[in-house]
């Protein structure tokens, strides 16, 4: 089942309902998509500091309030909880499992943190005539960790994930130059060319995602990519924490030409 990408309330009762359980690419066209990350207040602080010196991959545009499940800045009635397609478990650094409502797990002393995803500006890649092959094809964005360390807060370190598109060689800039308008998204590419200059040897085989061909006349691009916690996660080793399982974003109101994401306050969300 493929979602349409015209009314967002309905998108996202769809995803809460369960009756959508699969990646978000191509869905939600002119809106902000966001990764997430949860975790016990008491790494939340360690953790926005990370997000702040990797503004790259980690660029943070929505903080719940601890125990507040709400996202208030980013949408109306947006629950963290059933709102995005799947989400990622993990125990002391370790995956448990992917379920698809963690609302039996979520407690009082939880912070939900939104960062900003390159699915964003993958409509205007297309409204521009770059084909994105993954989009096309109903897969998951192939994304693979990169030898660019990050900069560490606490206990949150290690390297960045990348995601990766293959674009036709005369449309490189042209896809560097739409990408670089979306800052909250990853903005420009990191690296285009030879993957093995980002420590990668096998471009067919991602970490996280599905394969997509890198065909004659085009050229492997890659952008920082907001699995990028999910690999600091695992060095910090927090006894529980969630993120959105890799490309089942959230949804969010915010126009993907934001700069800063700010919703007018309405009635019971102030």
């Amino acid at each position: 089942m493929r979602l349409q990408n015209s009314d967002l309330p309905a998108l996202r009762a769809d995803i809460r309902a369960g009756r959508y359980r699969s990646h978000t690419a191509g869905l939600g066209a002119g809106y902000l998509q966001t990764n997430l990350v949860i975790l016990p207040e008491a790494y939340a602080l360690d953790f926005m500091r990370f997000c702040q010196r990797n503004p790259k991959p980690c660029p943070l545009v929505g903080v719940s309030d601890t125990g507040d499940p709400m996202m208030r800045t980013l949408g109306h009635d947006i629950d963290i909880r059933t709102d995005v397609p799947a989400y990622n478990v993990y125990r002391d650094g370790s995956l448990e499992g992917s379920v698809t409502d963690i609302s039996d797990l979520w407690t009082d002393d939880m912070v939900a943190f939104a960062l900003g995803c390159s699915f964003t500006f993958e409509d205007a890649l297309a409204r521009a005539g770059i084909a994105v092959w993954h989009v096309e094809h109903d897969t998951t964005v192939p994304m693979f960790r990169s030898n660019i360390q990050t900069v560490a807060s606490g206990p949150f370190s290690g390297r960045m994930v990348v995601s990766m598109r293959a674009i036709p060689e005369d449309r490189v800039d042209d896809a560097a130059a739409i990408s670089r308008r979306f800052p909250l998204a990853h903005g420009a590419p990191v690296h285009a060319g030879d993957p093995s200059e980002l420590g990668i040897s096998d471009i067919t085989r991602p970490d996280w995602g599905d394969p997509a061909p890198v065909g004659p006349g085009t050229v492997p691009v890659f952008w920082a990519c907001g699995v990028t916690p999910q690999v600091a996660l695992e060095a910090a080793a927090p006894r529980l924490c969630i993120t959105h399982k890799p490309g089942h974003m959230l949804i969010t109101d915010i126009p993907d030409t934001a700069e800063v994401p700010v919703l007018a306050p309405t009635p019971g969300n102030q």
